[in-house]
């Protein structure tokens, strides 16, 4: 049964009802909907062909809804599709950058399209960390150089909304921690974030709420706070030397007489480590969709 948290008190920028798509006659999104406020981080976390990218494709009108509707910034997707995309930000999983073009001029190309004004590439390359290459053809990029430079471009029109596919998908822990970093100070700015991921990690540390996507069908939306507590058992775990080896003890914090079992283990000069556990967003996948997020 999909359970869902009560809609944010902001107001919406994303607003979805329903909407499904198939290809051919495999279902790819089936009757799915949720919104998102400005100022949030939704994390869409799911396996590969949960039916994430499609979403992400009917939000930015490449393809239709069979159903549903879809509203963005007060307006209905694709009716008015040239509208939205005026202030959308977009990063694919998939690199779609000119590679014979430099990294200034692959910035300043879509700043002409999007009829940015005096639009300066150097404080935008400066942000994802490229500013030293910034007149390096983008052919000699590494893989996560790329990356960061596709974040950029979809930023160059200060987007009200933004929506990420795997924005971090096979980067290098440098590269991944700049684009979640840039990632937060968007939605501090007022942008409202659609996260897409397989990353159980990365859903947990950004998002505000997390949405469950399985086969198509969101399983159930809410902080991933408010689902570790409500699907988990709160533990600590002690850890003490024993001659050579070491005995471990895993105390359940909702237990009676585990403060004074605490006590005891921590007063022990023999403790070597202490530490609080909680369910894991991968374990709570798990117990909504019967599989891993691999």
């Amino acid at each position: 049964m999909v359970t869902t948290s009560p809609t944010p008190p902001a107001t919406p920028a994303i607003e979805v009802d329903g909407i499904r798509f198939s290809y051919g006659d495999t279902p790819a999104v089936d009757n799915v909907s949720f919104s998102v406020a400005r100022g949030e981080i939704l994390g869409f976390l799911g396996p590969n062909g949960a039916g994430k990218s499609t979403t992400i494709k009917m939000l930015t009108g490449q393809l239709s809804p069979e159903a549903g509707t879809i509203e963005m910034l007060g307006m209905a997707m694709p009716a008015q599709r040239e509208e939205i995309q005026e202030r959308l930000g977009v990063c694919f999983e998939e690199k779609n950058l000119y590679l014979s073009m430099t990294g200034r001029e692959n910035l300043a190309f879509f700043a002409k399209l999007f009829e940015v004004k005096d639009f300066d590439p150097e404080p935008m390359m400066e942000r994802v960390g490229l500013s030293a290459r910034l007149d390096d053809r983008v052919s000699e990029y590494s893989k996560g150089m790329r990356q960061r430079l596709m974040m950029a471009r979809a930023l160059v029109n200060t987007p009200d909304v933004l929506l990420l596919d795997e924005p971090t998908d096979g980067l290098d822990p440098v590269s991944a921690l700049a684009i979640r970093d840039l990632i937060r100070k968007e939605a501090d700015r007022g942008s409202a974030v659609l996260l897409t991921t397989h990353d159980m990690h990365e859903a947990d540390t950004l998002s505000d709420r997390v949405a469950f996507i399985n086969q198509g069908s969101i399983l159930t939306i809410d902080a991933p706070e408010n689902l570790k507590l409500a699907h988990g058992q709160r533990s600590v775990r002690i850890r003490t030397r024993h001659g050579d080896g070491v005995d471990e003890q895993v105390i359940p914090l909702d237990e009676a007489g585990s403060g004074d079992l605490i006590r005891d283990a921590v007063s022990d000069a023999d403790l070597m480590t202490i530490h609080t556990e909680e369910a894991t967003l991968e374990d709570i996948f798990v117990e909504y969709a019967g599989r891993g997020l691999a």
